[in-house]
Formats: structure tokens, sequence, C-alpha cells
């Protein structure tokens, strides 16, 4: 996990996890749009199982 993706997770989650698929994506706006810190922690969870 790069430095720039680590910052872009705890900014913006949705768009950190772009490569990732739409699946991901929705699943990291619906987390953020619901708080911050869930979507912060999903992004987190998806960028590290690479």
């Amino acid at each position: 996990m790069s430095v720039f993706r680590l910052i872009l997770a705890i900014i913006f989650p949705p768009l950190a996890v772009y490569d990732r698929g739409v699946g991901s994506i929705l699943l990291v706006l619906i987390l953020t749009l619901c708080g911050w810190v869930p979507g912060v922690i999903a992004a987190l969870v998806l960028l590290n199982k690479k």
C-alpha cells in the first residue's frame, strides 16, 4: 500500500479503492455515507488485501 493511497483512503475512501471494482467502490461509498470511520476502515482493509 502506497503512502498516497493511505492518505487518499483517509481523506476520501471511495476514491482510494477505484481499481478494486464497482462493488468495492459502492460498498465503501455506502459505509462512508453512513459514517466516515466505517468507510475509512473498509477502504484500508480492501487496500491491505492486495
